[in-house]
């Protein structure tokens, strides 16, 4: 071996291995003895020491030493005890990730394969999809060229771990000498470590998190003012200035106690007991409900006021009435004053239905199918013709015909490909549906048909949402972008590119100035309209997010994702309020109530849960200080016979809509 490649080869292993103080010795020795004070030729020419050195770089190469060491490592965690072995285990992904990209790097390409193939099972209930994109990484050039490996490799893991754990798990790499796994380890690895028994395996929502250059980026963008508030001179803000909404519930609840103390009176004085007493006790209960209605509304500080950033369209003055008509007679909900659910089912889709959507007033119904139709219904016609499903096509006509021989439904045609997402305009006369044919169609519920075909992306359309003023709209794809457009264009007016993945899911926010993207990147992001500038990155999601809901206010957002986690967001300062924990599968959609107090969360578990969101933000900022994180409270859970929930509509009056397609048990 040449001299000077010993020297680099004892330098560089120095350096990898951390003893940064005697690589640097090494080096100023080396210099100082240039003149040939050191007797450099012994020096290099020592057999022993060529031999020794030698050995090192040989198994420095070796292959096998990845499996063995990772398999040792799993055997000793996976007997370890219970209480513990649930911490032990977290280290297991990130050190099964390391050791494949580390031996594909090193040009070991079969060994790599047949190390994935082993120890793959282990991850993938949780990591399938992290699983699936990793299989794709097969040279060494893959680690540059992908952006998911070349992320993992310049990030860092942070693992919560109690003390006692912590020291196992160094008790064992170090009698064992597993300097590899504990090399890995001390490259990718972060612990955080806690006094205390170990947290319960369902508490640890945080106890595995991603950090590095991505998260130093997320830091810096979070940085960023963003304008939260609601806009200016809003139909919201005018009933708030005139008192119009105030003014109608006190009066109403007046009427209440005034007819309440009446009944009083003539129960005393006629001696009914019996249905006075009943009375009596719902007129109590009532009131007490409101009450508590009034003091959780009353404790919320109102929003800001913003300016609006785009262009918004006059409303006309019809559905300007509408609207305020809406909201003054909108019913106040809390914990105590909970809604019930009009759900509407889909029957015979023969799995064929993608998405639903509700519109604002609950009177609209469409579907997007796999046939590449969209089908919308009208409450009341079906009212009229008594029959309350909604019926797609079957193998035979008649099921879906109506008494004067006709469709119970409108059929829209001309995507040339499966339908994933449908919105209606807040008026309700537009329909926008986005398909696998990279198209987005703006449909007309008056005339039933369509009017503008918008192409722009160059992959399926997953989700289209209308603004909250109509007009403009945003979309999301397969290309890993979100795009606004406007009614009255065919091309984007912005394009949204960051997302290190699909974008699955867009909201806007309520004051327009904002939208919000979920990714199959785990991550959400809150994009500023008008520049296009992402403000905002929210990580913390374990698996791709699927849908998303601002608060009214527009300070607060929920996001869902396919693990079945609803994770609650303060958009101010970019942090996880509190994760919701039950669901069991997909949460497909969410939607705030009309007031702020209630989140309800629709699942591919056939059910539909309510949560309470104000006494959950007040209990959380009074525990930031303890470290406490209080979770927030389901408040009830509706369960369906058979049918995953595909949408979620609170209307203005607050009458909570859901729709879902009857899935048929196996036999």
């Amino acid at each position: 071996m040449d001299p000077e490649q010993v020297d680099e080869f004892v330098m560089g292993y120095l350096k990898k291995k951390g003893f940064n103080s005697a690589a640097k010795q090494l080096q100023e020795a080396l210099h100082h003895n240039n003149g040939g004070n050191f007797n450099s030729t012994d020096y290099h020419n020592d057999p022993e020491l060529t031999k020794l050195i030698r050995s090192f770089s040989q198994s420095e190469n070796d292959p096998t030493r990845y499996r063995d060491g990772y398999s040792k490592l799993r055997s000793w965690a996976y007997n370890s005890l219970d209480l513990y072995k649930h911490e032990l285990l977290r280290v297991m992904y990130p050190l099964f990730i390391h050791c494949y990209m580390d031996l594909v790097g090193k040009g070991h390409t079969q060994e790599a394969r047949s190390f994935f193939n082993s120890f793959r099972k282990d991850h993938e209930m949780v990591h399938l999809r992290d699983l699936q994109k990793l299989e794709g990484v097969l040279v060494p050039s893959h680690l540059e060229e992908m952006e998911f490996a070349r992320s993992l490799r310049q990030s860092k893991v942070n693992i919560k771990i109690c003390q006692y754990s912590y020291d196992l798990l160094l008790q064992y790499l170090h009698r064992t000498e597993s300097t590899l796994m504990l090399g890995i380890i001390n490259e990718h690895i972060n612990f955080q470590v806690y006094s205390g028994q170990p947290n319960s395996s369902s508490d640890d929502i945080d106890a595995v998190t991603i950090v590095g250059s991505f998260q130093e980026t997320a830091d810096h963008v979070n940085q960023k003012e963003i304008q939260w508030g609601l806009l200016e001179d809003s139909l919201e803000d005018r009933l708030e200035k005139t008192g119009s909404l105030l003014t109608d519930s006190e009066k109403g609840q007046g009427e209440k106690d005034g007819d309440m103390d009446d009944s009083k009176k003539r129960s005393s004085e006629i001696g009914k007991q019996g249905s006075s007493i009943k009375k009596l006790k719902k007129d109590k209960a009532g009131n007490a409900t409101a009450k508590v209605a009034r003091q959780e509304t009353s404790t919320v500080s109102p929003a800001p006021r913003v300016k609006p950033e785009l262009a918004l369209p006059v409303m006309s003055t019809d559905v300007e009435e509408s609207i305020l008509e809406d909201l003054r007679n909108r019913v106040q909900l809390s914990s105590v004053a909970m809604p019930s659910v009009s759900f509407y089912t889909f029957v015979n889709t023969h799995n064929g239905l993608n998405c639903a959507s509700i519109s604002h007033d609950g009177s609209l119904v469409a579907g997007g199918f796999s046939d590449s139709s969209v089908k919308i219904w009208d409450m009341a016609k079906i009212g009229q013709a008594g029959n309350g499903a909604l019926q797609s096509e079957s193998d035979t006509n008649d099921q879906i015909v109506g008494p004067n021989g006709r469709r119970n439904y409108t059929l829209l045609l001309g995507h040339s490909g499966p339908v994933y997402s449908a919105t209606f305009s807040p008026p309700g006369d537009f329909v926008l549906s986005s398909s696998a044919d990279t198209t987005i169609r703006l449909w007309s519920t008056q005339l039933n048909a369509n009017l503008v075909c918008y192409k722009g992306h160059n992959y399926p359309v997953w989700d289209v949402q209308f603004s909250p003023f109509g007009h403009y709209f945003a979309s999301c794809s397969h290309d890993r972008t979100a795009r606004i457009w406007s009614m009255d264009r065919i091309l984007p007016l912005r394009i949204m590119a960051g997302h290190l993945s699909d974008v699955d899911c867009v909201q806007w926010h309520p004051n327009c100035n904002y939208i919000a993207t979920g990714s199959s990147d785990k991550t959400v992001r809150l994009w500023d309209v008008q520049t296009g500038e992402c403000v905002r990155i929210f990580i913390g999601h374990r698996s791709m997010v699927l849908s998303l809901a601002m608060s009214p206010d527009g300070r607060y957002m929920a996001s869902g994702d396919e693990d079945g986690t609803i994770m609650m967001w303060d958009l101010s300062t970019a942090r996880c309020i509190t994760p919701l924990m039950g669901h069991n599968s997909c949460v497909w959609s969410l939607s705030y109530s009309g007031e702020g107090s209630l989140l309800a969360s629709g699942s591919a578990d056939c059910t539909v849960k309510l949560w309470d969101v104000t006494s959950s933000t007040k209990s959380t900022k009074a525990e930031e200080k303890n470290g406490n994180s209080n979770r927030l409270r389901s408040l009830r859970t509706f369960p369906t016979k058979s049918t995953p929930v595909h949408a979620l509509r609170f209307s203005r009056r607050n009458l909570l809509f859901a729709a879902g397609a009857l899935s048929k048990p196996a036999s």
